[in-house]
């Protein structure tokens, strides 16, 4: 059974509103491309109304005793726990990704909630005294105000809860735009907010197919003061010149180009593991998935040989059966780039290890795929591939292999694999990007700053420093 039977309207100020335009759009399954929902979609006027009452919740929500929050916060990860099997059933079904990563993105959601439940209580700020003036400075943490948060895809249920759980643990209020493609897996955490104590007008939902026009209505409100976005670098360089006509608070999650460097010396079990998690966790549809794999010309037969029998054994069909490991891609587009990659790379002089053909059939699905010797000039080099493909290259010197990890506009995340770890460690940071996994195919966790350089954003999601991104510092100068 297929079928859904949630929220399917905006959701503001605590009521579900089919939205002023009558305008609805068609949310399918990419496992067989059937209509799971007719949602509404939100206009300029409705985000308008949204921003209205983020703004009329806000200063209520903001003085709020911090352990009040927190208390909220925690039911909302306790309420989330405890419903886990179908969050990840909903999860696969608008998005497609086998029901192990589902379930993997639900419980790794709700720990956000318990992450910020106890960050929202340790906002902290400082005393100290002038040396020349001789005034006490007194420094203190304030929520910013109404947060903007625009939402992805790939992550349905996480992304919205990495933004969400630390902006009300900061005081602020929220309106979010989940991806036009995945929106009812947002939709559908409100009733569990509502349970959990959070008030009306505090968290607020406006599926849209009018993105664009929705966003930069609430841009251009002056009680918007921070924006949270999530998705590709070519959205948020327009996004953060949307803010500049405000100066609007950014924080942007955007898009890598993801190097996996596999030393001679790396335990190649790990290695072969650590790659396997980096590249096919959801489907490669992250921006955090392994996308260009250097392995050391020493052992770059062994690791292809056992990371390309790894690749064969997983599963692909509907995510939702219980033995598949590789479900659906989200929709067309996406597949059909998926699949140009793979043939670029192969026209540039590619060797194919596994897969590369697209099936027969119903349903967004592409095979694991291992492309070996892949030229540096083919586009998955250089762009995303945000599929389960693996394009591995051999290099012989460090050195060479960390110019080439670094030769990207993009500075999100790397992987390095080796048993040396002074070299490891001198590799890491050599490296121009915000994360690094050294022998660990998984750097994302809720008490990590998350969060990119260069091409791939500004500020941090996660850890002490998610919360910062909703807060403004104020300082007070004073004598006694």
């Amino acid at each position: 059974m297929t079928s859904y039977n949630g929220p399917v309207d905006l959701y503001i100020g605590g009521q579900w509103l089919p939205g002023s335009a009558g305008e609805r759009f068609n949310v399918s399954n990419p496992a067989d491309e059937s209509v799971l929902a007719s949602v509404a979609s939100g206009s300029e006027a409705d985000a308008r109304a949204a921003v209205d009452a983020a703004a009329s919740a806000f200063p209520g929500w903001a003085a709020r005793r911090p352990r009040e929050r927190a208390e909220i916060l925690r039911r909302c990860f306790e309420l989330m726990s405890a419903r886990l099997e179908d969050f990840a059933r909903l999860i696969t079904l608008e998005n497609g990704k086998a029901r192990a990563d589902a379930m993997g993105e639900a419980a790794y959601a709700a720990e956000f909630f318990r992450w910020f439940s106890e960050e929202a209580v340790r906002a902290e700020g400082h005393l100290g005294h002038a040396p020349a003036s001789g005034a006490r400075i007194l420094v203190h943490q304030k929520p910013a105000g109404v947060a903007v948060l625009v939402t992805p895809w790939n992550y349905p249920a996480a992304m919205g809860t990495r933004k969400i759980a630390p902006a009300l643990a900061a005081g602020c209020t929220v309106v979010i735009k989940p991806a036009s493609e995945t929106p009812l897996t947002m939709l559908a955490l409100m009733p569990l907010l509502e349970e959990a104590g959070v008030p009306p007008g505090v968290v607020n939902v406006l599926p849209s197919r009018r993105s664009g026009a929705v966003v930069d209505a609430m841009l251009h409100d002056q009680r918007v003061r921070v924006v949270s976005f999530t998705g590709s670098t070519g959205v948020g360089r327009k996004l953060l010149h949307a803010a500049a006509d405000q100066v609007i608070k950014p924080a942007m999650e955007l898009g890598g180009n993801a190097p996996l460097i596999v030393f001679d010396d790396a335990d190649i079990d790990l290695a072969v593991e650590g790659a396997m998690v980096a590249k096919m966790r959801n489907l490669g549809e992250a921006c955090t998935a392994a996308n260009r794999l250097y392995v050391h010309e020493r052992v770059a037969e062994e690791f292809t040989q056992r990371f390309t029998a790894r690749m064969a054994a997983l599963k692909m069909g509907n995510g939702l059966a219980p033995d598949v490991d590789v479900g659906a891609l989200v929709n067309a587009d996406t597949r059909d780039k998926v699949a140009a990659f793979v043939e670029d790379a192969l026209a540039r002089g590619a060797e194919l290890r596994l897969g590369g053909v697209v099936p027969k059939g119903p349903g967004f699905f592409y095979p694991p795929t291992v492309l070996f010797n892949v030229p540096g000039d083919a586009a998955c080099m250089r762009d995303e591939i945000f599929g389960p493909v693996a394009a591995i290259q051999t290099f012989g010197d460090a050195d060479d292999v960390v110019a080439r990890a670094n030769d990207t506009e993009y500075g999100l995340v790397a992987y390095v694999f080796t048993q040396d770890m002074r070299r490891g460690l001198n590799v890491c940071e050599r490296l121009e990007f915000g994360m690094v996994g050294l022998n660990r195919g998984l750097v994302s966790d809720p008490a990590a700053p998350f969060g990119g350089v260069k091409q791939s954003g500004l500020g941090r999601e996660g850890g002490k420093e998610g919360m910062l991104e909703f807060m403004e510092t104020q300082y007070i100068a004073t004598n006694w």
